[in-house]
């Protein structure tokens, strides 16, 4: 399986929308990202599981998005989140999100991986998303960002039979549940 394949010249948001509708590509800082292969059948459970608890938690505050939706950060950032959170209904239009989510969550896979854990969050944190969670569904755990005067903290670890609470959008979480695992007795 390949690893997401990057080209060296500098795109923008005006190359972007040009593109074939059925490739998916993200931008980061100009640079091209391919977003194939698709994710496996684990990856979108786990993204599904995330997408259904935060949107009944927020469905009357906030709008919660899944992939394959365009984050705009600004003409060479250009991102389609697993999971988000947008609280602020000015940077909802009808073709895609204006500025940074409030929460993104990425479920990190073979083909990702190295660019969620570097690239994204340097984008993410740079841009001001207030919570950003790593899922590793290999592992089972989270690992999750909050902004702390502007930087990211060192980020906290928690396993899948954990709780987690999302600052961002005043939820606690059970992580079993979007494991789809039960503790046993």
């Amino acid at each position: 399986m390949g690893l997401a394949v990057r080209k060296e010249e500098r795109y923008t948001y005006q190359d972007y929308i040009t593109w074939p509708d059925e490739e998916r590509w993200e931008i980061i800082d100009g640079e091209v990202y391919d977003m194939s292969p698709a994710p496996r059948v684990k990856h979108q459970n786990i993204a599904s599981n995330f997408h259904i608890k935060l949107k009944t938690a927020t469905k009357n505050t906030c709008y919660t998005g899944i992939a394959p939706t365009d984050v705009v950060f600004d003409e060479y950032n250009i991102v389609q989140p697993d999971v988000f959170v947008v609280c602020d209904k000015n940077k909802i239009t009808e073709a895609n999100i204006q500025g940074a989510p409030d929460l993104i969550i990425e479920v990190i896979s073979p083909t990702t991986g190295l660019k969620d854990k570097r690239e994204k969050k340097a984008l993410y944190e740079r841009f001001g998303v207030s919570e950003y969670i790593l899922v590793y569904p290999e592992g089972e755990y989270i690992e999750r960002f909050h902004l702390d005067q502007g930087n990211y903290n060192k980020g906290e670890i928690f396993n899948w039979d954990e709780e987690v609470e999302l600052y961002s959008v005043r939820l606690k979480v059970r992580l079993a549940e979007i494991f789809e695992k039960e503790k046993e007795n």
